[in-house]
Formats: C-alpha cells, sequence, structure tokens
C-alpha cells in the first residue's frame, strides 16, 4: 500500500496543489504540509482542505518529511534543492513536476545527498490557469506523466512515484531525459512560443484607428487560449530547455518560409497538399483520442 506519513509541497499551484487533493482523496498522506512564497494563495489552499498547514520556510518544512514534491517554475528547482538539501531525512523521496528534466536531473543529483532518493517527473497535464483555487484532483486522469530515472535512481523510490501517479489516474511511462526534453519541445513548448509571438504580432498592429482584436472571434480566442498560461513559469522553461527550443524553433521557421514560398508563387496545389497534409496529422490525432476514451468505458 502506498502511504507517507508526512509530504511537502513546494509551490502548491495547479499542478502541486491538484497532486496534494489526490493524496488526500486517495489517503495517500496522512500530513500534507505546503511551503510557497504568498500567503494568500496559501491560505487559500488551507481553506479548501488540500493542505493541512503551511509556511514560508521551506527549510523547516522538509525536515523529517518522507516526500517532497516540487512544482515551483523550473528555474527554481536547483535553489530549493540547494536551501533543503542539509534538511532531508535519510530514505526520504524528492520528487518534481517540471516539463524540462535533464538539468533539473543533473542538478537534482550533484546536490541531494546520496542516502535521499529524487525521482523526476513530469505530467503532461495542465490549464492556462493557475494558483491553488484552479487546483483539481481529476486534472491528471487519462493523462499522461513521464517519469526519466537515471542509474542513480532507487529503484523502491521510482515503484513509489511511479504507484503514486497510477493513483492519480495517469499513464506512466518512462524515458530518457534528453528525449524528453526534445519530445516536450515540440509538441509542448513550441506551441506556446508560436501563441505568444502570435498574441504579440497582432496586438502590434496598429494600421487602423480601432483595435483589431476587437473582431477577433471564437477561433482567436480558442487558438490562444495558453497565451493566458503563467508568464514566470514559462519564461523558465523556454531558458532552461534553450538548446531544444531553439532547435525546433528553427524547424518551425523552415515550415513558415516553406508556407510563405508557397503563397508568394501562387503554387495552389502545394499549397493545398501542406495544409491537408496538417490536416490529416491533426484528425488522426482526435480519432486516436477518441478511441482512448471509448476503451477507457
Amino acid at each position: 500500500m502506498l502511504y507517507f506519513e508526512r509530504v511537502v509541497v513546494i509551490g502548491v499551484g495547479l499542478i502541486g496543489g491538484s497532486l496534494a487533493m489526490v493524496l488526500k482523496e486517495k489517503e495517500i498522506a496522512k500530513h500534507i504540509t505546503g511551503v510557497g512564497r504568498g500567503v494568500k494563495n496559501l491560505e487559500v489552499a488551507m481553506n479548501r482542505g488540500i493542505i493541512d498547514d503551511f509556511t514560508l520556510d521551506a527549510k523547516s518544512a522538509v525536515d523529517g518529511a518522507d516526500l517532497i514534491i516540487l512544482a515551483t517554475p523550473v528555474c527554481n528547482i536547483a535553489r530549493i534543492l540547494e536551501d533543503i538539501s542539509k534538511y532531508l531525512k535519510r530514505g526520504a523521496i524528492v520528487t518534481d513536476v517540471g516539463s524540462v528534466k535533464k538539468p533539473i536531473l543533473d542538478d537534482a543529483e550533484s546536490i541531494i545527498p546520496k542516502d535521499v532518493h529524487f525521482v523526476a517527473g513530469h505530467p503532461i497535464a495542465g490549464t492556462e490557469d493557475s494558483g491553488s483555487d484552479a487546483a483539481f484532483s481529476e486534472l491528471f486522469d487519462g493523462r499522461i506523466c513521464i517519469l526519466t530515472p537515471t542509474r542513480r535512481t532507487d529503484k523502491d523510490a521510482l515503484e513509489k512515484i511511479r504507484m503514486l501517479w497510477r493513483q492519480a489516474g495517469s499513464d506512466v511511462i518512462f524515458m530518457d531525459a534528453d528525449k524528453h526534453d526534445m519530445i516536450l519541445a515540440a509538441i509542448s513548448h513550441l506551441p506556446h512560443v508560436v501563441v505568444y509571438a502570435l498574441v504579440n504580432t497582432v496586438s502590434r498592429i496598429k494600421d487602423y484607428e480601432e483595435d483589431i482584436l476587437d473582431y477577433s472571434a471564437g477561433g482567436f480566442t480558442d487558438f490562444t487560449r495558453i497565451a493566458s498560461s503563467s508568464p514566470e513559469m514559462w519564461r523558465d522553461i523556454f531558458l532552461l530547455n534553450k538548446k531544444a527550443i531553439l532547435n525546433i524553433i528553427g524547424r518551425f521557421q523552415d515550415g513558415l518560409e516553406q508556407l510563405k514560398g508557397l503563397v508568394e508563387s501562387n503554387d495552389a496545389v502545394g499549397l493545398f497538399q501542406e495544409l491537408n497534409k496538417a490536416k490529416t496529422v491533426r484528425d488522426s490525432l482526435r480519432t486516436a483520442r477518441k478511441k482512448k476514451n471509448e476503451l477507457k468505458r
């Protein structure tokens, strides 16, 4: 049976808060302490019953804890590990939920004591909302959670974190950290790059007296939904996964240039083929998801 006497969640936002709710609802944790930078957000988490108590001092919070979940912006994780490393008890498990894995893994394995176990994880789930008031326990249901163990990863700790995400309703897979970072740069980080650039490009168009965004319909609003995501979180992801993101941005620019060339040359056949190729890929994703949902019923 999966059970932790004391759990500490550092960063009680959408992801950290939702995972804490799973721990509560599944009775996996006896006591959960929330750690954060702002009292207001932690008070919301307390009032919602997500955590049992809170503090702004991570060092005192982790002392004696069995499981520490790092759910902060990814660029803060190394600093937090430095701060808490001396206070972690022997045999404690530390895990994270960051969408960049290799740099975090390298930092963790060089910082935390040998008798403390680090398991790197990334639930591929989220919304454009943030904060503990946005948390809900069903967030991870039916989603993929990627764990990126290394040769140093303790097998028992890895199994406990795998079981934890299974309890949250996620399909858990193991993956090499470098591979994870490149894949996520393509399927998650690039869409955010594109949408942030798109919204800013359109908002800067001042060719007319009125604001052209007043004419945006549901399509533009729906497509650009993820631009409402946390700027702090995505700034850190872009910087920490810099190499992979620049690689993928370069490939995307090549794709834009190809489409631009087809339009410039009035190549109706080539343009239709490119658009139809994208439609086929997108339709196959929708069909696959529909079949997956049907199998779960």
